[in-house]
């Protein structure tokens, strides 16, 4: 391979949320496999790119002009295939910020908004904290595949639900929708009148055998109510330079998401994201097809050694992201326990199941997209200490 991913490089003191995070409340001798971002560093050309810029000086306000747009539109017709006019892209620093505006522009206090559990939080806690009713969906395990209960989804959406929260693929539990599933959603937002946002950060990581759909694409009628969140935050590792594309077809609820973002305050991206991100989409292919398969590689390697030295676990087979959901309840269905195993005598951090609601407990969430050596190790100490060996 030209790039070198099994480099280990330490980002202790660097402010990382997921390193300097844990460090502070549990110690430096943790290795972390949590936080949603990757320990592999984002393209050569990319950091070129920002130390070129770094270099200027002059670290002004900042607007995205063609080349931004133009950068967007190639990448969201090679990637999706989806032709996307100027127009509709609406720049937003993050998607979480952009789904908070949403809902405080397109509903109203009280609102029903429904999401499928388990649950990436930030999106179901904004729904909350802006005062709406969440109305919770709870995916099916089936035969070791989560599927959407359409009939409960129905059920709640008869009972007045105003928008859609959907996150595709989805994590935590890595199901990519398949067409015949999303026009199943699309239907019943049509028919009870419910917006659509989908937050697609994840869908750069599609693996063999899956497709990865945008859900407006399937007709007019389904874009017009339908706002698409996507950024290159996941699949360059450039989360804290903030910068995230708003695709909206719909004019009116286009223009009061811009009206929202003003309100809000949010106007300049950062000096850095704006080129960054025009470097990764049109001069980081290389780069992205041996990073999947690298992180292809390391779903095997850890789903292998899982099946060899602690064969009680089920994990989910992904089907997209570079996460892994991973079914602990043979050891312990009380999360406790297994805060006990893994954090406290193996020294890993992961994402407990309960982060992701009440239905996640006895599950762990591992991040994969790290060096192999880093994953190897931190593998090999919750396998040392696996509750079941002590036995």
């Amino acid at each position: 391979m030209k790039y070198n991913f099994d480099q280990i490089i330490s980002r202790f003191g660097t402010n990382s949320a997921k390193w300097d995070g844990m460090a502070q409340s549990q110690g430096r001798d943790m290795i972390a496999l949590s936080v949603a971002d990757m320990d592999l560093p984002a393209p050569p050309v990319v950091v070129e790119r920002v130390t070129e810029m770094a270099g200027h000086g002059i670290y002004g306000y900042t607007d995205p002009f063609p080349p931004y747009f133009a950068a967007v539109q190639g990448w969201l017709s090679k990637a999706y295939d989806w032709q996307v006019p100027q127009e509709w892209i609406v720049f937003c620093p993050r998607i979480v910020q952009a789904v908070s505006v949403i809902i405080q522009k397109l509903t109203e206090k009280g609102d029903r908004i429904l999401v499928h559990t388990p649950a990436y939080q930030p999106v179901a806690k904004a729904v909350t904290l802006n005062d709406r009713q969440l109305v919770e969906s709870q995916l099916k395990l089936v035969s070791g595949r989560y599927e959407i209960d359409f009939e409960d989804m129905e059920r709640q959406m008869s009972e007045g639900v105003k928008m859609v929260m959907l996150v595709s693929p989805h994590n935590p539990t890595g199901r990519v929708w398949t067409i015949h599933e999303l026009k199943r959603i699309s239907e019943l937002c049509i028919k009870y009148d419910a917006i659509i946002v989908s937050d697609d950060i994840h869908a750069d990581f599609i693996h063999a055998d899956h497709e990865h759909t945008v859900i407006a694409k399937l007709s007019d009628e389904v874009a017009d109510r339908s706002i698409i969140c996507t950024s290159p935050g996941k699949t360059f590792n450039l989360a804290s330079l903030e910068i995230a594309n708003i695709i909206i077809p719909n004019m009116q609820l286009r223009e009061l998401f811009k009206e929202g973002l003003q309100q809000a305050g949010i106007h300049n991206p950062t000096f850095f994201s704006v080129p960054a991100l025009e470097v990764a989409y049109t001069a980081s292919d290389e780069w992205l097809d041996e990073l999947r398969a690298y992180i292809t590689d390391n779903i095997a390697y850890t789903m292998d050694f899982i099946k060899a030295q602690m064969p009680e676990l089920k994990v989910i087979q992904p089907e997209g992201t570079y996460l892994l959901w991973v079914d602990c309840t043979a050891c312990s269905d009380d999360e406790s326990g297994l805060i006990e195993w893994i954090q406290e005598k193996s020294r890993v951090s992961v994402s407990y199941g309960t982060s992701f609601g009440m239905d996640g407990e006895g599950y762990i969430r591992l991040n994969v997209a790290a060096p192999r050596p880093l994953l190897q190790e931190a593998l090999q100490r919750m396998a040392v200490h696996y509750p079941l060996h002590q036995k």
